[in-house]
């Protein structure tokens, strides 16, 4: 690193931190290779800082009243908006998805921050009937530190939505960001002082099996989520419960697929296909739907429509305003999307459009591959069966109703499904025999607030975006009171 290049420092206790052994990580722009910057590698002694300043802070912030929650909630979320426009710059820069899609990030956590925000007096129990001279009542309280890990595909969304239910609810939280896009969640550790009581907000960056691995470990951390991986949240599961018992969510990977009937709107479900497997953000979401089930009456028009329409995408340099899509977030996920395409073209799937990575023009430091369709992938092959995390479509044709339902649960995920079909029949059915934990039915990709969203099976645990996740960061506690003479 540059004698001259800054370390953005962690907010531990409302106060800048650095790594106690001065580590630090470089941050690198994925488009054209440029460091950024550099931020602290957290060791094992700084999580503890950290998760020490988060318990001393809550044992004042349980007691704050619920509108004062909410107001500096309602706080942090004007003062994300006003910062906007750098946030979402922050993340063009450090995870290569164009501005129009960070700039909707920062939207969606905004919007996220103010509903949980309105939600701080839902934090509620109930009573029970017990008879006549007793009671008998719930609590619901917090956990305390809340450990959130989240991943790099949508830096600022995440990390600034997903502390909103627990701090809500009254925790105090640990957030660590992915060690590849941390900048923005530094940024907004910086924004939160004077806003959040010092220690209710405290981000520590780093490796995910340095500074991740000690948080998930620590003793006083009952209450994490982890957004990622379903290889991640296995090991998570296990180190976390190799200490204490945890109460442990997690959101992660799919292989989603979006199932397209002969009765369909077609020109609605071409361009579904295309919207729903996140070509804007390179593909790289857990909720793509990256299986494309056709019926076979349809089928080859359906591909030859849905190759047009992603033939016609802008690829180039993220903060450019015309931008479609834009750059792999590092050379880790560059690699791998590579490793598929040349699976899918040695496994002999028929490669309708894109497939190269590409070079030259502006091309060359960064991590471009195009937005990639394969045709006629056999159900079982390594394109049907394995979240790639990229831009890389498998399509697949369909005869029956059966062999659709089977096609669509024969993969370990089931977080997302969408079915295009006129027939409401057909809908329902489909709705309630898919295995997923959020299916959409005409419509592809959209999160609405207050519903509830997570993943059945490899897919995960538990549920976010609404009043399920805020209940979530509380644990009940059940009061039986006798009065009798």
């Amino acid at each position: 690193m540059g004698t001259t290049t800054q370390i953005t420092a962690m907010t531990v206790g409302g106060r800048n931190a650095f790594a106690a052994d001065g580590g630090f990580i470089e941050a690198v722009n994925p488009a054209t290779g440029r460091i950024l910057g550099a931020f602290p590698a957290a060791t094992r002694s700084d999580v503890e800082a950290a998760v020490k300043a988060a318990a001393t802070a809550f044992g004042s912030w349980r007691r704050t009243d619920p509108h004062e929650r909410a107001a500096a909630l309602f706080g942090l979320a004007d003062i994300v908006e006003a910062h906007a426009e750098e946030l979402a710059a922050l993340d063009v820069a450090d995870n290569g998805s164009p501005i129009r899609e960070m700039r909707n990030d920062v939207r969606i956590a905004v919007e996220q921050l103010r509903y949980f925000a309105g939600l701080v007096h839902h934090v509620r129990g109930e009573t029970i009937p017990a008879g006549y001279d007793r009671i008998n009542y719930t609590l619901l309280q917090p956990y305390g530190v809340v450990a959130r890990i989240v991943p790099f595909n949508h830096p600022l969304m995440f990390a600034a939505a997903k502390i909103a239910a627990p701090i809500a609810a009254g925790n105090t939280v640990v957030l660590k960001p992915s060690e590849h896009t941390s900048l923005s969640a530094l940024r907004l550790g910086e924004l939160s002082r004077g806003i959040l009581p010092d220690g209710v907000l405290n981000i520590v960056t780093g490796h995910g099996h340095t500074a991740g691995d000690a948080l998930v470990r620590h003793p006083q951390v009952r209450r994490l989520a982890f957004i990622g991986a379903s290889d991640t949240g296995r090991s998570i599961m296990a180190a976390a419960a190799s200490v204490n018992v945890k109460n442990v969510t997690l959101e992660l990977g799919g292989k989603n697929p979006l199932v397209v009937f002969a009765d369909a709107d077609l020109d609605k479900a071409v361009l579904a296909a295309q919207r729903g497997m996140n070509f804007t953000w390179q593909g790289q979401s857990c909720g793509s739907t990256s299986r494309l089930l056709v019926h076979v009456s349809i089928y080859e028009e359906f591909l030859e429509r849905l190759a047009a329409g992603i033939g016609t995408m802008r690829q180039g340099a993220p903060d450019d305003e015309r931008t479609e899509t834009g750059s792999m977030v590092n050379a880790a996920q560059f690699d791998k999307v590579k490793h598929y395409l040349s699976v899918g073209l040695e496994q002999g799937a028929r490669l309708i459009t894109g497939g190269r990575v590409l070079t030259g023009d502006g091309f060359d430091q960064g991590y471009f591959v195009e937005p990639t369709v394969f045709a006629d992938v056999p159900a079982q092959s390594p394109l049907a069966q394995q979240e790639i995390f990229g831009p890389v479509l498998a399509a697949m044709p369909f005869d029956s109703y059966e062999e659709a339902v089977s096609i669509a649960n024969g993969v370990s995920y089931g977080l997302t499904a969408s079915v295009f079909t006129s027939d409401l029949r057909t809908a329902h059915r489909f709705a309630r025999d898919v295995e997923a934990g959020y299916v959409w039915t005409n419509e592809v990709s959209r999160h609405f607030s207050a519903t509830a969203y997570g993943g059945v099976k490899d897919s995960g645990l538990g549920r976010e975006e609404g009043i399920e996740e805020l209940v979530s960061y509380t644990q009940a506690k059940n009061v039986h009171l006798n009065f009798e003479d």
